[in-house]
């Protein structure tokens, strides 16, 4: 499905499962607002691009013991690459897998660039944008609801965000490589509580300067447990 928002430059294309199965969950994260949900292991989690560009950033917790947490270091360190494609084993700070990339219609996706915030955003781009609110305050008031708090907030995804890494190793957010209605899919290997901060960055290009909706679908595998 593909309509125009009151925009009439944004279309907005929400897209549907990435992997087959029978869908679970279906929400819409509006711009610049927070999501999280518990992915039942052995489930798969669509993200949808609805608008193009748009940064999911995100965060991961075993559901059983959420002090085990995705570790962007370990995750890059195993599989020797700095980017996040299909086949790409999510790892915690044990080691431990705890998603499994399943499917992406992306090029490559980052898990370096980090996440915005008040503090960063007016060091960045100066005091104005001081009463603007960043992914992590959004991973702050999702926490929350969670039981987590400031100290549970560690490195993330940016599904959607395109961070090139050059040859000398320099590395910046420049203009995006997805576009509406572009797709991630991946697959819990254990319950896991899944944190997205709908990027509400309007000063660099990781949201095409146009923050947008995104779809979240979970499917479980069809005759599966659900």
């Amino acid at each position: 499905m593909t309509i125009t928002d009151t925009d009439p430059g944004t279309v907005l294309d929400w897209g549907g499962p990435l992997v087959e199965g029978e869908v679970v969950l279906d929400d819409r994260i509006p711009a610049r607002a927070p999501w999280s949900a518990v992915v039942r292991a052995g489930h798969v989690l669509t993200i949808v691009d609805v608008g193009g560009n748009q940064s999911a950033d995100c965060l991961l917790f075993s559901d059983a013991d959420r002090t085990v947490r995705y570790s962007v270091p370990d995750t890059l360190a195993w599989q020797g690459n700095a980017y996040v494609r299909t086949g790409t084993v999510l790892r915690s700070q044990h080691g431990t897998p705890l998603a499994t990339v399943v499917a992406n219609e992306v090029e490559r996706q980052d898990t370096i660039g980090g996440a915005c915030g008040k503090e960063s955003n007016t060091l960045r781009y100066g005091h104005h944008t001081e009463h603007q609110h960043g992914c992590r305050e959004n991973f702050l008031a999702e926490g929350a609801r969670n039981g987590l708090s400031a100290r549970d907030l560690v490195s993330n995804l940016n599904w959607f965000m395109n961070v090139p890494v050059e040859a000398d190793g320099t590395l910046g957010i420049v203009d995006g490589i997805s576009g509406p209605g572009k797709r991630v899919a991946f697959r819990a290997e254990v319950d896991l509580l899944v944190v997205i901060s709908n990027c509400p960055q309007v000063n660099n290009p990781c949201n095409d300067f146009n923050p947008t909706p995104l779809r979240t679908i979970v499917t479980a595998p069809t005759g599966g447990p659900q």
